[in-house]
């Protein structure tokens, strides 16, 4: 795994996280500043699975990978 920067922003209240893979392979997790700290730790937990099984190297549809 490379790096992972995590960033608290302000999302559409709809839009609990997501994670961007860099240029340099580095991944940025981005949680909605918004939200319940409980709701916030379970996001982080499901974009690190993301990273952890590998998601971003899949040819897969969004749809699919979020099932």
């Amino acid at each position: 795994m490379d790096n992972i920067f995590l960033r608290y922003i302000s999302l559409p209240s709809t839009v609990k996280g997501l994670t961007v893979q860099d240029e340099s392979g580095d991944y940025n997790i981005y949680i909605n500043a918004r939200l319940t700290y409980e709701s916030n730790r379970q996001t982080l937990q499901h974009e690190i699975k993301h990273i952890a099984s590998d998601d971003f190297s899949k040819d897969l549809n969004i749809k699919d990978i979020e099932k």
